[in-house]
């Protein structure tokens, strides 16, 4: 008699950098860096602004999902889940809000904690950090974009 577990299925293989879907934001697609080295996912917002609706605290922020381009604007909403220090890689802390969102990357949709920060300066509007990583893909860092590019959804 064999009491061993079926094995699990192979996890999906992922690139250093990825193109996302973040539906709940209404982000079709988004290109982030896969960062192992950071413990928190990011994204970039700005005129981020602090609401408070049937008694819950929500963010209204803007992003850039396209990368060098400033004309190309998503307003979304979020339920705040806390405000966090978060330290940069440069060593400096700053205080971020922090909230949860599903990302699709894939074909597999799951949720994550996504710090809100401005990353105008950075190589990427978003990082997906090993904590949204972490059982659910394996990362080969000599490849990128293996799970294709989402299509853009046809506007109405």
């Amino acid at each position: 008699m064999n009491d061993s577990l079926p094995p699990l299925p192979p996890l999906p293989l992922i690139g250093w950098r990825e193109w996302l879907t973040l539906p709940d934001l209404e982000v079709d697609r988004i290109k982030a860096k896969i960062d192992t080295g950071a413990r928190t996912s990011s994204l970039h917002a700005y005129n981020v602004e602090p609401i408070r609706r049937d008694g819950r605290d929500f963010i209204r922020f803007d992003i850039h999902p396209v990368q060098h381009n400033n004309s190309t604007i998503v307003t979304a909403e979020a339920e705040l889940l806390e405000y966090r220090l978060i330290r940069s890689s440069s060593g400096a802390q700053s205080r971020r809000p922090v909230v949860v969102t599903h990302v699709l990357l894939h074909g597999h949709c799951w949720p994550i904690e996504l710090t809100l920060a401005n990353r105008d300066d950075m190589g990427f509007r978003m990082l997906l950090g090993r904590q949204a990583m972490r059982g659910r893909v394996v990362v080969d860092p000599s490849q990128s974009y293996l799970s294709g590019k989402p299509k853009r959804k046809k506007k109405k």
